[in-house]
Parts: structure tokens; C-alpha cells; sequence
């Protein structure tokens, strides 16, 4: 029940969706936690930010296209989001903001876990926001073989020089080890959400696949994917 104490938690998005929104709310019901979240957008990033220390917004998910722009108006800026220059959350600590990157540490924690080989050779399908986390993570853990495939060829080369990788189009003509999809391909609601984000061949080869799509929770290329690892 919402009452005095209940803490806020907002999002700013360019597109703020219902997803996001429904997930968290989930949650802290579940867990039993007293907070509240909501989906918000803004023309004026400085003042959302502001406004965040001012209310005393418990916390606050950054997507595109605030995930740079709301840096210079926070107190702390993590290593995790300090790596990539990218915020995709913001924590209020009695009114000091830090920003933070979750895609980057998820992404480090689980390459960790899983001791994934780090000769391996990486195949990686996006260069947007998380895709630049993703790219950085496997980076900083040590792995040198790694391609990024992405449609937008300014992006993708721009990605591959900055970490030291390669670039191609498409996710075609080379096997590797790990498969990365960090594109919508997949995901429940888009034009894509029946199209594979590698081929069948592909991910047969491949002792790793991992998907970011959160919806649904098996998407097209995960059935085979988790035969595979």
C-alpha cells in the first residue's frame, strides 16, 4: 500500500515504455519492498536530474538518449558507467547522485561466474547503448577475439576501433565460441520478435549464447542456445 514512506523510483526515457514500469512495480511487491516506480520523460535533463536530488527520488533508470547527457549533473560517476562514459542508473544517497552502469557490471559478474575461456572467440550483435556495455565488459575481462556485427556501419567501426576489435555487417560467415545478442531481435511486441538473432547453424556451433531480450523470457534463439550453454 502506497503511503508517506513509500520510496520513489522513476525512469527517464526519450520512449518510456510499460514494461519497465510493471516489472519493478512486481518486484518490490514481492519482495516486500515499500517503493514505487515510474516511467517519466524530459526536454530538459538538467532539471529532471535536479529534480531527482531536490524530491528525494530514491533511485533512477537512464535510457537513450540521457544515458551521456546526464552526466556533467551528478555528484559521483561510477568506474562501471566511467568506462564507457554511459548512466543507465542513477542512485540518491541522502542527496549525493551516483551514476552507475548495470549492463557493464551484469555483464563482467557473469563472464566471472561462468569463467567463460577468455581466448574464446566472441561474436557480438548490436552497437547501441548496451551493446557499447556489453562490447567494454568482455573487454575488461580479458578477451582480445572479439566481432562486432552491426547494420549501422559508422557505429559499428567507430565501437571496433575505440576496444580494439573487428567489425562486419552481419553475424555471418565466421563461427565463434560466444554468441552475444544485444539488438531487439526477439523481443516481444517488435517487427523483429520471430527473427533468429543467429543463424541456427551459428548457434549450434557455439558453446555459449547469450541474449539480453528480457521479453519474453525465451526468445527465438535461446531453445537451441541453451542446449549449447
Amino acid at each position: 500500500m502506497i503511503n508517506r514512506d513509500t520510496l520513489l523510483c522513476i525512469s527517464l526515457a526519450g520512449r518510456p515504455g510499460n514494461f519497465g514500469t510493471r516489472f519493478h512495480n512486481y518486484l518490490y511487491d514481492k519482495l516486500g519492498l515499500n517503493y514505487l516506480y515510474k516511467a517519466f520523460t524530459t526536454k530538459d535533463i538538467e532539471a529532471a536530474v535536479k529534480g531527482v536530488r531536490a524530491l528525494g527520488i530514491r533511485g533512477c533508470a537512464v535510457s537513450m538518449p540521457f544515458k551521456e547527457s546526464c552526466i556533467p549533473f551528478l555528484d559521483a560517476v561510477d568506474p562501471s558507467a566511467k568506462v564507457i562514459d554511459s548512466v543507465n542508473t542513477i542512485v540518491n544517497d541522502d542527496g549525493k547522485l551516483t551514476g552507475l552502469n548495470t549492463d557493464y557490471i551484469a555483464v563482467k559478474s557473469l563472464i566471472a561466474s561462468h569463467r567463460l575461456d577468455t581466448n574464446a572467440r566472441v561474436m557480438i550483435q548490436g552497437s547501441g547503448g548496451m551493446g557499447k556495455a556489453v562490447i567494454a565488459a568482455f573487454r575488461d575481462a580479458g578477451f582480445r577475439d572479439v566481432i562486432i556485427a552491426a547494420r549501422n556501419r559508422q557505429r559499428g567501426l567507430a565501437l571496433a576501433k575505440q576496444y580494439g576489435f573487428q567489425w562486419q555487417p552481419l553475424p555471418e560467415g565466421i563461427a565463434a565460441e560466444i554468441l552475444v545478442n544485444v539488438t531487439p531481435l526477439g523481443m516481444a511486441g517488435g517487427a523483429e520478435s520471430n527473427t533468429l538473432a543467429f543463424s541456427k547453424a551459428m548457434v549450434a556451433q557455439a558453446s555459449v549464447v547469450f541474449d539480453v531480450v528480457a521479453l519474453p523470457a525465451e526468445t527465438p534463439a535461446d531453445p537451441p542456445g541453451a542446449t549449447t550453454g
